[in-house]
Protein backbone atom coordinates (compact mmCIF):
# COMPACT_ATOMS: atom_id res chain seq x y z
CA UNK A 1 0.00 0.00 0.00
CA UNK A 2 1.13 3.38 -1.16
CA UNK A 3 1.87 5.35 2.16
CA UNK A 4 3.08 9.08 1.10
CA UNK A 5 5.17 11.19 -1.19
CA UNK A 6 8.67 9.94 -0.32
CA UNK A 7 10.06 12.22 -2.75
CA UNK A 8 9.92 14.13 -5.90
CA UNK A 9 12.93 14.44 -8.04
CA UNK A 10 14.25 16.55 -10.23
CA UNK A 11 16.76 15.84 -13.01
CA UNK A 12 19.84 18.88 -13.37
CA UNK A 13 22.48 19.73 -15.08
CA UNK A 14 24.85 20.50 -12.21
CA UNK A 15 24.76 19.40 -8.69
CA UNK A 16 26.65 22.25 -7.45
CA UNK A 17 24.51 25.12 -9.17
CA UNK A 18 21.29 23.12 -7.98
CA UNK A 19 22.38 22.98 -4.93
CA UNK A 20 22.86 27.01 -4.28
CA UNK A 21 20.17 27.61 -6.41
CA UNK A 22 17.91 25.60 -3.77
CA UNK A 23 19.29 26.54 -0.73
CA UNK A 24 18.05 29.59 -1.51
CA UNK A 25 14.60 28.86 -2.44
CA UNK A 26 14.49 26.45 0.67
CA UNK A 27 16.65 28.35 3.11
CA UNK A 28 18.96 25.51 4.48
CA UNK A 29 21.16 23.11 3.12
CA UNK A 30 21.08 19.76 1.78
CA UNK A 31 21.39 17.18 3.87
CA UNK A 32 23.08 14.24 2.15
CA UNK A 33 25.35 13.88 -1.22
CA UNK A 34 25.34 10.46 -2.87
CA UNK A 35 26.33 8.77 -5.69
CA UNK A 36 24.22 6.02 -7.19
CA UNK A 37 26.89 4.16 -10.11
CA UNK A 38 24.47 1.34 -11.32
CA UNK A 39 21.77 4.54 -12.41
CA UNK A 40 25.03 6.62 -13.25
CA UNK A 41 23.97 9.64 -11.59
CA UNK A 42 24.45 11.36 -8.52
CA UNK A 43 22.00 12.87 -6.01
CA UNK A 44 21.32 15.60 -3.25
CA UNK A 45 18.58 15.45 -0.86
CA UNK A 46 16.88 18.56 0.82
CA UNK A 47 14.52 17.46 3.57
CA UNK A 48 10.90 19.64 3.48
CA UNK A 49 8.64 18.70 6.45
CA UNK A 50 8.11 15.06 5.51
CA UNK A 51 8.98 15.16 1.74
CA UNK A 52 12.21 15.20 0.01
CA UNK A 53 13.64 16.82 -2.84
CA UNK A 54 15.81 14.77 -4.60
CA UNK A 55 18.07 16.51 -7.18
CA UNK A 56 19.78 14.18 -9.96
CA UNK A 57 22.73 14.91 -11.98
CA UNK A 58 23.83 12.59 -14.29
CA UNK A 59 27.37 11.08 -14.05
CA UNK A 60 27.28 9.29 -17.58
CA UNK A 61 26.19 10.42 -20.91
CA UNK A 62 24.39 7.23 -21.29
CA UNK A 63 22.28 7.64 -18.08
CA UNK A 64 18.44 7.79 -17.85
CA UNK A 65 18.99 11.38 -16.18
CA UNK A 66 21.30 12.56 -19.53
CA UNK A 67 18.86 11.38 -21.79
CA UNK A 68 16.25 13.17 -19.89
CA UNK A 69 18.12 16.20 -19.87
CA UNK A 70 18.75 16.15 -23.46
CA UNK A 71 15.10 15.40 -24.41
CA UNK A 72 13.18 18.00 -22.30
CA UNK A 73 15.88 19.83 -20.47
CA UNK A 74 15.89 20.43 -16.40
CA UNK A 75 12.98 19.83 -14.42
CA UNK A 76 10.66 17.41 -12.82
CA UNK A 77 12.07 13.79 -13.45
CA UNK A 78 9.53 11.54 -11.21
CA UNK A 79 7.31 11.39 -8.11
CA UNK A 80 8.56 8.47 -5.50
CA UNK A 81 5.79 7.04 -3.14
CA UNK A 82 7.00 4.74 0.08
CA UNK A 83 5.18 1.54 0.48
CA UNK A 84 5.90 -0.77 3.42
CA UNK A 85 6.48 -3.81 1.42
CA UNK A 86 8.07 -3.09 -2.22
CA UNK A 87 7.80 -7.03 -3.41
CA UNK A 88 3.59 -7.21 -2.87
CA UNK A 89 3.05 -3.21 -4.47
CA UNK A 90 5.47 -4.36 -7.25
CA UNK A 91 2.78 -7.70 -7.68
CA UNK A 92 -0.23 -5.50 -6.96
CA UNK A 93 0.70 -3.30 -9.30
CA UNK A 94 1.83 -5.58 -12.17
CA UNK A 95 -1.69 -7.84 -11.44
CA UNK A 96 -3.43 -3.69 -12.09
CA UNK A 97 -2.42 -3.60 -15.70
CA UNK A 98 0.98 -0.98 -14.52
CA UNK A 99 3.74 -1.24 -16.40
CA UNK A 100 6.83 -1.92 -14.13
CA UNK A 101 10.32 -1.40 -15.45
CA UNK A 102 12.70 -3.64 -13.41
CA UNK A 103 11.81 -6.74 -12.77
CA UNK A 104 12.99 -6.58 -9.51
CA UNK A 105 12.96 -3.89 -7.04
CA UNK A 106 16.84 -2.64 -6.89
CA UNK A 107 19.10 -0.42 -4.65
CA UNK A 108 18.74 3.10 -4.85
CA UNK A 109 19.87 6.43 -3.28
CA UNK A 110 18.99 7.44 0.30
CA UNK A 111 19.31 3.69 1.47
CA UNK A 112 15.98 2.58 -0.84
CA UNK A 113 14.90 -0.05 -2.71
CA UNK A 114 13.24 1.15 -5.40
CA UNK A 115 11.44 0.39 -8.79
CA UNK A 116 9.80 2.44 -11.47
CA UNK A 117 6.34 2.38 -13.17
CA UNK A 118 6.17 3.59 -17.22
CA UNK A 119 4.96 6.67 -17.85
CA UNK A 120 2.46 5.66 -20.42
CA UNK A 121 0.67 3.56 -17.60
CA UNK A 122 0.13 6.49 -15.15
CA UNK A 123 -0.72 9.30 -17.36
CA UNK A 124 2.52 10.54 -18.17
CA UNK A 125 4.18 10.64 -14.67
CA UNK A 126 7.17 8.49 -13.97
CA UNK A 127 6.66 6.80 -10.78
CA UNK A 128 9.15 5.35 -8.13
CA UNK A 129 8.09 3.15 -5.75
CA UNK A 130 10.49 2.89 -2.44
CA UNK A 131 10.88 1.29 0.66
CA UNK A 132 13.77 1.97 3.52
CA UNK A 133 15.92 -0.70 3.07
CA UNK A 134 16.72 -3.05 6.23
CA UNK A 135 19.74 -5.15 5.33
Amino acid sequence: MIKKIEHIGIAVKSLNNSNELFKKLFGKEHYKVEGVESEGVSTSFFMLGETKIELLEATNPESAIAKFIDKKGEGIHHIAYEVDDIYKEMDRLKSEGFEVLNKEPKKGADNKLIFFLHPKSTNGVLVELCQERTF
